[in-house]
Parts: structure tokens; sequence; C-alpha cells
């Protein structure tokens, strides 16, 4: 299967992970499945299977949720998706550094809108958790960003396992703003009382945050004590890093280079949250030996994207079943 996947780098980056889902759909469809040996654990209210979950960015529109289910991930997350449908950023905007096991993506939240994603969740038979991360739409004012977020937030809350609030994207203009003390209290706050609102009606749906790993200190402790005041459920750490020289000059950096940056800023805040607080991390998971560092360094869960997308399901199968 590894060398299956090896193969697909020698196509261009975005053509190759459509192609590479699609064979994921006719490989499972016929029956390939991995299976994991046990190692359950409940964060949030939800059961877990096993702590590898899938990081949001691979499978945007939710075509593929069963097709990853099979790959036995402990969950996944879907999107980002948007109130309206968007094309994104103008192509090339997916680099592979192969040299540096990382990806380059200035993508910008391309995806089919979240009603299509609302049909795909009614109709998929997987029962692997999902969460289901949401964004505002590119020509949306950041004043008025919180707007998007909350019609995102309707429509899939009782469709969610979890909601993630993406606010860590690179590569939507002035979305990173929303993570300032000028403008994250009150986003917190409405997200928070509209989440509040549809428990109401619908049961409890955990709501995260996902942030970026290019905040300072002083900024990430403002943050972490706005998540504390406004009872936020979790975080998930994190984002693309914009510090790169690329030769785009744009985008999102992850891989290997993102996981000293994005674990020192798990470290960070685990320390200004405290213990009990749950937190997905992601960024630079390449391996069983990373996915551990991040646990070891306060994570509940771990996720991956860009060490899927060079080893394919091999790794996966590293991770659950602990080998290396």
């Amino acid at each position: 299967m590894r060398v299956i996947t090896k193969l697909f780098h020698f196509l261009p980056s975005e053509f190759s992970h459509r192609l590479a889902l699609e064979g994921l759909r006719i490989i499972t469809f016929l029956g390939f499945k991995i299976k994991s040996n046990p190692n359950p654990s409940t964060l949030l209210n939800i059961y877990f299977t096993n702590q590898l979950g899938l990081a949001a960015g691979l499978d945007k529109n939710g075509d593929y949720i069963d097709s990853l289910s099979a790959l036995g991930f402990g969950f996944l997350e879907i999107g980002t998706v948007t109130p309206r449908p968007q094309k994104g950023n103008q192509k090339p905007r997916l680099f592979r550094v192969k040299s540096q096991k990382a990806l380059v993506n200035s993508l910008g939240f391309n995806n089919k809108g979240v009603d299509y994603l609302v049909n795909k969740l009614k109709i998929k038979n997987s029962n692997t958790p999902l969460g289901v991360s949401i964004g505002k739409n590119f020509d949306t004012p950041i004043e008025l960003a919180i707007d998007d977020y909350l019609l995102c937030l309707d429509k899939v809350y009782k469709l969610a396992d979890y909601v993630a609030i993406n606010i860590s994207s690179p590569n939507t203009k002035n979305l990173r703003d929303l993570q300032s003390k000028d403008y994250i209290d009150q986003l917190l706050f409405s997200i928070r009382d509209r989440q509040l609102a549809l428990a109401s009606i619908d049961g409890y749906t955990p709501i995260l945050i996902k942030i970026s790993p290019d905040m300072s200190v002083e900024e990430l402790k403002i943050f972490s004590e706005s998540v504390l005041r406004n009872n936020l459920d979790g975080i998930i750490c994190t984002n693309t890093t914009s510090h790169h020289s690329h030769f785009s000059g744009a985008g999102g950096l992850s891989g290997k280079p993102l996981f000293d940056p994005s674990t020192l800023t798990l470290e960070l805040l685990r320390k200004f949250i405290g213990k009990d607080l749950p937190i997905i991390a992601s960024g630079g998971v390449m391996d069983l030996d990373s996915f551990q560092k991040k646990i070891d360094k306060g994570a509940n869960l771990v996720q991956i994207y860009t060490g899927f997308i060079y080893e394919g399901p091999s790794l996966v199968d590293e991770i659950i079943n602990f080998r290396n």
C-alpha cells in the first residue's frame, strides 16, 4: 500500500489527492479495511476506538466518509465548509516539498458549501465519530464573520459529533484576526450562546476551536483565557504555519517542519489552560514516534494529514496497531 501511495507523488498534487481518494473508495467498496487493536477512550462524551484522527482538509465535502472510516481512524474531521460554495484560491495552490516531507497549500476553503455537506452527513453509513470544521466565505467582511460561523453551526450541529471553528487558516484574508483580543471574546461568546440554544433542542454537541501555531506567547495566553472564560469544550492545536520560504510566497506549511512549532504551541497551551480541557493535537505527525510525543506533551487525541498524504493507509496501521 505504501508503494502505491508513493506512485501518486509523481502526479500533480491536487489531482493526485482526488485520484487517491477515488481509489480508496474503490478498494474499500471491494472490502479493504484496517482492523485496529482496541485502545478505547471517552472524551467530550464521545467514544473513540483509538486516539488517531484525520484532520480537516482532505475530505472537504464529506464525499469519502465511509471510505476513510474503513481505514481504522478513531475519528474523522470533515471540511472546512463555508455557508456558500466557493472555488478557493487560484491554482496552482498545493505543492509538495518532498525533501522535507511537507506540503504548502493556499487552497482557501475550496468547498461545495454547507448544504452539500449536510446532505452527505445524512446518508453516511459509518459510525466513526465525525467532526465538522466550519469557516467563513472569503468575501464576508471580518466584522460579519460571526454570521457565517453561526449559519454553518446551525446547519451541522445535530449531524456532527463535534464542531470545529476554523479561525486559523492562513489562506483566507484576515481570518487569523479572529484569534486576537479584538475579536475572540465576542466570537466565542456568540458561539457558546448559540450552542446552548441548540442544545436545548437537539442535545449537546461539543465545540472546539482550531488555532494557529504562529501566535506569540502573549497572544496564546489571551486566547486561552478567552476559551476558559467562555466555556468552550476544547481546542485543536494547530493549523498550518505561514512561516516558511517556499517559492509560492503564500499558503500554509504542513508536514514534518510543522512538528516543532505546533508541539511548542501545544506545550504552552496545556500550561495556560490546565490539565482538564481537551486538546486535539495536529501538526507534523509523520510516524508513531511523533504521534506519541503529541500525547506526551498534553494531547488527548491526535490528527494526521500530511503524514497520511506521504505514507497513506500504512501510517494509520502503524499508529493504531503500534507497529514500527
